[in-house]
C-alpha cells in the first residue's frame, strides 16, 4: 500500500463541518485515502514531505467545465458575443471533434486544473459528432495519465437548427442513439465506490438544445442507475425568453415537470431564478455549479449567491468551458467569486474562506461525494500545498482560511496530491512532460481550428 506523510504541516485548513484549522501537524496518507491527523504522528511511509512553511487545503472539485471548449478559446470573433451568438458560431468548429483532439484539450484543461490545485474535474461533454469515436474513453484516459480525479458525463443533444436548435445537425442524435450510449457508458465507466477515480452523469446539453422526451428519459434512466444529473439552467434571459415563447413556462418549471429536480440534480449558472424557484431549489436540494468568471464574459448576469446561501441551496463553484473563460483555474475563479460578489452584494458577501468552501465542501456535496471536499480521518487524500514564504504571499499569514478568495495566488502551486499521490510537485506535473504535451496540443489545435 503506498504512504504519504506531510510532516510538521504549518496549517491545515480542514473546510469540515465545524471548520477546524489545525496548526503544527502531521497528515498520513495510505492506499489513497487519509488516515491520521496530528502532532508527532508515529506512522512512516514511503514518501515524506516537509510540511514546515507549508498552508495545505483540501483539493478543489471543479462542478462544470467544458475540456473540449480548450482548443477554441481567444478566439477574436466571438470576444463580444453573447451566449446564443456565440454558441452558434463555435458550433462550426465543434463539429470537427475527434478522439485525439478531445484527448489533448483533457489534457491541457486538466492539467491547468491539477498545478491550480484541482483534485475533481467534472466534466459537461455534450457534443458527439458522427464517427468522432470514444470521446469518453479518451477523456478517461486522459485522466489516469495526468492522476486526476474525473467525473465525466454522457451529455447529448437532440435538437438542431432544423427542429429549431442551436446546434448543426451533424452534432446531434435520436433520443434512442443518446440512450443507449448513456447505457454504456455508465455500464463502461462509472465506479461508485468510495475513492472512486472515475464517475458518469446524465447531462442533456441545455433546455434549448433538447427535447422534452430527452430530459424526461434520461432522469428515468439516471435513477434506474444511481447517477446524477445536470444541464445547464438559467444562464440568461435569452433562454428565459425561448423557454416562454416554445413552452409557455420558465426553465425552472419546465425542468421539475420533467422529474429534474431533488438532491441527485445540479444546475450549471443558475443565474435568473426569481424569489419563488430560490425557494424551491432550497426545498428539493436541488444545486447550483456557480461560473462567475463565463457567467462575466458573457455578459450573462449574477448569480444570486448571498441568497442561495442563505437558503441553504447546494452550491459549488465550477470554471465552465474554456472558450467562456478561457482558462482551467479554479483559484482564479475563487478569487474573483470573491470580488464579484463583495462588489455586487457587499456586507451580505461571502467570505474568502466561504468561497474556499464552495470551492471544496460544496462541490463535493453537488457531486454527491461525501468522500471529498474536507481534511478528515477516512476521507481521499486529496489536497494541494502552498508555500506561504512566496514573496506574493508576505503579509498574509493572518488568515490562511480566507487569502486565496481576498489575496489569491499568482501561479501554480507547490504540490497538488490526488488519492494519496503527488501529481504535481514544485508547481510543474509529475506524471506528463509539460513541454512536449504543449507543442502536441498547439500542432492538434491548429490543425482542428482549421478544418472547414
Amino acid at each position: 500500500m503506498a504512504s504519504l506523510l506531510v510532516k510538521q504541516l504549518d496549517t491545515l485548513i480542514t473546510c469540515d463541518g465545524a471548520d477546524r484549522i489545525e496548526r503544527d501537524v502531521d497528515l498520513y496518507c495510505e492506499d489513497g485515502f487519509l488516515r491520521a491527523i496530528g502532532p508527532d504522528l508515529p506512522q512512516q511511509a514511503d514518501t515524506v514531505l516537509d510540511g514546515r512553511h507549508l498552508w495545505c487545503y483540501p483539493g478543489l472539485v471543479n462542478t462544470h467545465h467544458h475540456l473540449y471548449q480548450v482548443f477554441s478559446r481567444n478566439l477574436p470573433q466571438v470576444q463580444n458575443m453573447e451566449l446564443f451568438d456565440w454558441l452558434t458560431t463555435l458550433y462550426e468548429i465543434w463539429k470537427n471533434l475527434d478522439e485525439r483532439v478531445v484527448r489533448l484539450s483533457s489534457l491541457t484543461g486538466m492539467g491547468e486544473l491539477l498545478k491550480h490545485g484541482c483534485t475533481t474535474c467534472f466534466d459537461h461533454h455534450y457534443v458527439f459528432p458522427a464517427g468522432s469515436g470514444d470521446l469518453l474513453g479518451a477523456q478517461f484516459a486522459a485522466a489516469e495519465e495526468l492522476g486526476i480525479r474525473m467525473f465525466a458525463s454522457r451529455g447529448s443533444m437532440d435538437l438542431s437548427r432544423k427542429d429549431g436548435g442551436l446546434p448543426p445537425d451533424s452534432v446531434v442524435q435520436t433520443v434512442d442513439e443518446i440512450m443507449a450510449d448513456s447505457i454504456r457508458a455508465i455500464e463502461a465507466w462509472h465506479d461508485p465506490a468510495p475513492g472512486s477515480m472515475r464517475q458518469v452523469a446524465l447531462a442533456p446539453c441545455s433546455p434549448f438544445s433538447v427535447s422534452p422526451e430527452l430530459l424526461r428519459q434520461s432522469a428515468l434512466l439516471a435513477r434506474q442507475y444511481g447517477v446524477r444529473l445536470h444541464t445547464h439552467l438559467c444562464e440568461t434571459l435569452d433562454e428565459e425568453r425561448y423557454m416562454l415563447s416554445h413552452h409557455g413556462v420558465r426553465p425552472l418549471e419546465f425542468m421539475a415537470s420533467l422529474g429534474w429536480t431533488g438532491p441527485d440534480v445540479w444546475y450549471a449558472h443558475g443565474i435568473h431564478f426569481n424569489d419563488e424557484e430560490l425557494r424551491e431549489l432550497s426545498r428539493t436540494g436541488t444545486g447550483v455549479a456557480h461560473c462567475p468568471i463565463s457567467n462575466m464574459k458573457l455578459s450573462s448576469g449574477v448569480a444570486r449567491i448571498p441568497e442561495m446561501l442563505a437558503l441553504e441551496i447546494p452550491v459549488g463553484l465550477a470554471v465552465d468551458g474554456s472558450a467562456s473563460n478561457d482558462g482551467s483555474s479554479l483559484l482564479e475563479e475563487l478569487r474573483v467569486c470573491y470580488l464579484l460578489h463583495r462588489l455586487h452584494s457587499s456586507a451580505a458577501a461571502p467570505s474568502g474562506y466561504q468561497v474556499l468552501k464552495l470551492a471544496t465542501a460544496g462541490g463535493a456535496r453537488l457531486l454527491g461525494r461525501p468522500d471529498l471536499g474536507s481534511l478528515e480521518v477516512g476521507k481521499c487524500a486529496d489536497f494541494f500545498l502552498v508555500d506561504s514564504r512566496r514573496l506574493e504571499l508576505a503579509g498574509c499569514e493572518g488568515s490562511p482560511a480566507d487569502v486565496l478568495g481576498t489575496v489569491g495566488l499568482r501561479g501554480p502551486v507547490d504540490y497538488t496530491v490526488v488519492h494519496g499521490r503527488i501529481v504535481v510537485r514544485d508547481g510543474r506535473l509529475v506524471t506528463v512532460e509539460e513541454e512536449r504535451l504543449a507543442q502536441e496540443a498547439r500542432t492538434v489545435c491548429r490543425n482542428y481550428s482549421q478544418r472547414g
